[in-house]
């Protein structure tokens, strides 16, 4: 639901929508957006002192030599307004983004289907999306694009990337990549249309294995649910959550999917200031509760996926295998704005039901498993191994 006030929660990491500066390549999706929850404000907004900005336009309308688009200055002094506020994950979206950042989430989108993120100063792969064009290319998680197109991405937001990486179905990209040793490699990529169910499942050797790319408000619960009836009809001998590369999305969705395993219990507690906003719990109807439960992570893994994996650890009922996950611990509101624009602001911070913040520290696995480069080469899974014997032994 939305709010009277046009706000909603948010948790997902603009780690990897490159959508708009969220972080998804046209292709590429987000991280982290929580369930649309209509809380108070703390406090409200001081008027601020504009006198200076109309100062600068009069000047600009008067001196300079050409003509002036103020759609487009408005909008880049809202925009300058936000990045001021110095977080990664407070973004303006114009209309076009933010339309683009809901398709994103809910898994249709053209592109070239790769996550990425900025960190270090890089921008860089998190994920591909299963039979995307990046992910027949060959681009690999943790690749750095050090080029688009031959322009040097040194200096490039996560904006400005995705303004340069999205495209029309049909077109191409060129990226050159850096990868191990400072190896550098050209990959033209034809974007395409991606449309990526965010639940998938399979039974092997009498292991459940249910796969979560992001978690959606459309289809992630009722597809988790599904399978869960399925895993508990084939009486299967454990279970196998794979968030690896998930960077996140509704907090709702995190919350149901934990209630496959959790009855009536806390999922997460959301902070603002120090004082707990809220709290969120399961309901009561737990098909998977009982069952062996492994949850698979990486560094990919962000925000509701790490909801997900803190709760089941919190309570009992999962172990955790792979690598430490990202660390996001704040909650987003996407308020909207005139002009179907969007602000999305850090207004919260999230805790597992063990009170942990996980701030940029992460989840650490209870068994760490990493993936070799001839292991992801040679399409060998080690991690889902080490779960897959964890379970049967």
């Amino acid at each position: 639901k939305t709010s009277k006030r046009g706000v909603s929660w948010l948790v997902l990491i603009p780690l990897a929508l490159l959508i708009a500066g969220v972080s998804f390549v046209a292709g590429t999706r987000s991280h982290e957006i929580g369930q649309y929850i209509d809380l108070p404000f703390v406090q409200s907004a001081a008027p601020l002192d504009l006198s200076s900005l109309q100062a600068t336009y009069e000047v600009l309308a008067k001196r300079y030599d050409g003509s002036l688009d103020t759609e487009k200055l408005i909008e880049g002094a809202n925009r300058g307004l936000v990045e001021a506020a110095g977080d990664d994950y407070t973004v303006f979206f114009n209309a076009k983004e933010a339309r683009e950042f809901s398709d994103d989430l809910e898994g249709t989108f053209e592109g070239i289907g790769a996550e990425l993120t900025k960190r270090e100063g890089n921008l860089k792969i998190v994920t591909t999306l299963d039979g995307s064009p990046a992910k027949k290319t060959g681009l690999q998680s943790g690749d750095i694009i050090a080029k688009v197109n031959s322009q040097d991405t040194a200096d490039w937001s996560v904006d400005k990337a995705v303004s340069h990486i999205r495209g029309e179905k049909g077109t191409t990209v060129k990226l050159t990549i850096i990868r191990g040793n400072n190896e550098l490699k050209d990959f033209n990529i034809t974007r395409d249309t991606i449309t990526d169910p965010s639940v998938k499942n399979e039974i092997k050797d009498s292991i459940g294995i249910i796969r979560i790319s992001r978690f959606g408000s459309t289809d992630t619960a009722s597809l988790a649910r599904k399978a869960a009836q399925e895993f508990k009809d084939k009486k299967v001998k454990g279970v196998i959550v794979d968030v690896r590369g998930n960077g996140g999305g509704y907090v709702s969705a995190a919350q149901e999917v934990a209630g496959l395993w959790l009855s009536d219990k806390v999922v997460v507690s959301e902070r603002r200031g120090g004082e707990v906003m809220d709290s969120l719990r399961t309901g009561t109807n737990a098909p998977l509760a009982g069952i062996p439960t492994v949850v698979l992570i990486d560094q990919g893994s962000a925000s509701a996926s790490e909801i997900l994996a803190g709760a089941l650890r919190d309570h009992g009922v999962a172990k955790l295998i792979g690598d430490k996950t990202f660390g996001k611990g704040s909650v987003q509101e996407l308020v909207d704005l005139p002009n179907g624009a969007k602000l999305k602001v850090t207004a919260a911070r999230w805790y597992t039901p063990n009170g942990k913040n996980i701030g940029e520290d992460g989840i650490a696995p209870d068994i760490k498993v990493i993936l070799s480069e001839n292991d992801i080469k040679n399409d060998n899974d080690t991690q889902l191994q080490k779960a897959l014997d964890s379970l049967l032994q």
